[in-house]
């Protein structure tokens, strides 16, 4: 299959696609959107058949994308954004706002940039996103690693046993966990950078029709039209900044913050074994075989509690419910393990 008919093929689903997006989108203004990127995206299909020479072929949509389009009747378009983007639709930045206002009314929710240099602005506050995952990362190795000890102990293991045991399973956790992640975050980056390398393609071929549906987006969040078109404008004279804001608002990709791999997986092997460290250090300090396990299962709990009461911050919930629930949960992990390997202890016996 040539290039060009891979482009041709292309536009022709993402306009099917945005056609479907329109029928299900209540919202006036969202639904004029995505009915004029249907019809950008014909007339981009129109011009790669007409540079191939040849007549198109009858357009039949993939499977997937009939998947999607069934998902949209059940959903509507908010409710499955995710499986939009991943198929390359632009404009989904709109749904990151609260509803329309009335006439009159001062928009709310999503932040409108009035000028070139607001553009980017909103996405350089600092995230919690990797305080989140930390937080979370400490706990799978918290929960993991004492369940573990606790089921090798069950079957009546000596000291130097659980200790290897310890060492192993926050070896085999922490690296298991930093590869799953490298991959994550590397296919997720190539996904991304593709994706604004077709952003940059298309600026530099057709600038008008880009600027067009930048404007188009931001008047669907409530600008007036005939500012949004000067905006768009004035971002599209400069194609660095034109890419950015495109890549931000047709994409919501900020091109700055893909995603490191390696950060990821590093972060990822930290947290993991920062938590699964907590059950093994008490049986580094020489204490006898019964006591070092009992202020394991002392320090795990501790280190559950903790961990539950900072979770909270990310729910709402009250810390201290927080803490006793995620103290509970492992409590309910180590005693399952604990019975399992006393049960096979005694069966191997």
């Amino acid at each position: 299959m040539s290039a060009g008919h891979d482009n041709w093929y292309h536009e022709r689903e993402s306009a099917w696609l945005y056609a479907r997006v329109a029928a299900h989108e209540p919202d006036p203004r969202k639904r004029e959107l995505f009915l004029s990127l249907a019809r950008a995206a014909e007339r981009q299909a129109k011009r790669w058949e007409e540079a191939s020479g040849k007549p198109a072929p009858v357009f039949k949509p993939t499977l997937r994308a009939r998947i999607v389009a069934r998902l949209l009747a059940i959903t509507g378009p908010s409710g499955i954004r995710p499986a939009l983007a991943a198929m390359k639709l632009r404009g989904l930045s709109i749904y990151d706002a609260a509803p329309m206002p009335r006439a009159g009314a001062p928009f709310p929710g999503h932040a409108m940039p009035t000028s070139v240099d607001e553009i980017g602005l909103r996405h350089k506050r600092l995230s919690g996103g990797n305080l989140r995952a930390s937080v979370f990362g400490v706990n799978d190795g918290l929960v993991s690693n004492a369940s573990l000890i606790l089921g090798v102990a069950g079957a009546g293991a000596s000291s130097d046993i659980l200790i290897t045991t310890g060492i192993a399973g926050l070896l085999a956790g922490a690296l298991s966990m930093a590869a799953g992640e490298y991959v994550s975050v590397r296919s997720q980056r190539e996904m991304y950078e593709y994706q604004i390398a077709l952003e940059r393609d298309e600026l530099a071929e057709y600038p008008e029709e880009e600027a067009e549906e930048l404007a188009l987006i931001y008047a669907a969040r409530g600008m007036e039209m005939s500012r949004a078109r000067e905006l768009a404008q004035e971002m599209i004279s400069n194609p660095e900044l034109a890419l950015e804001a495109l890549s931000r608002e047709e994409l919501g990709l900020n091109p700055h913050e893909l995603g490191s791999p390696w950060g990821a997986a590093l972060s990822s092997f930290a947290s993991f074994a920062a938590g699964a460290a907590l059950p093994v250090l008490p049986f580094l300090t020489g204490l006898g075989s019964a006591q070092a396990l009992f202020a394991s299962v002392l320090v795990s709990a501790a280190g559950l509690y903790a961990v539950g009461m900072a979770i909270s911050l990310f729910t709402g919930r009250n810390a201290w419910f927080g803490g006793l629930r995620m103290l509970a949960i492992g409590v309910a992990a180590g005693l399952t393990a604990h019975l399992i390997g006393r049960a096979l202890g005694v069966a191997i016996a």
